[in-house]
């Protein structure tokens, strides 16, 4: 058995789901797509076909869990 402590560093979510949505709401926005219809309409529905494909904006917002993700946002505006 080892003897010493390993670190285990947690990931800030906060600031990685931030990071994702800033990400596909610009990639979102450079193909001519209105970013907020398209962001709900994929958290609505979990169809990720409402995110582009541009600068690997799909797969960036598959990588959120959708509860996560409403539970942040929800969090983020009652703040306000």
């Amino acid at each position: 058995m080892d003897e010493y402590t390993r670190k285990f560093d947690v990931v800030d979510k906060k600031h990685e789901i931030r990071e994702i949505l800033t990400a596909v709401y610009k990639a979102l926005e450079v193909k001519g797509y209105n970013p907020i219809n398209q962001i709900v309409g994929y958290i609505i529905s979990e169809d990720p076909t409402y995110i582009t494909n541009y600068n690997n904006a799909r797969t960036l917002i598959c990588r959120l869990d959708r509860d996560e993700l409403l539970q942040e946002l929800l969090s983020s505006y009652l703040k306000k």
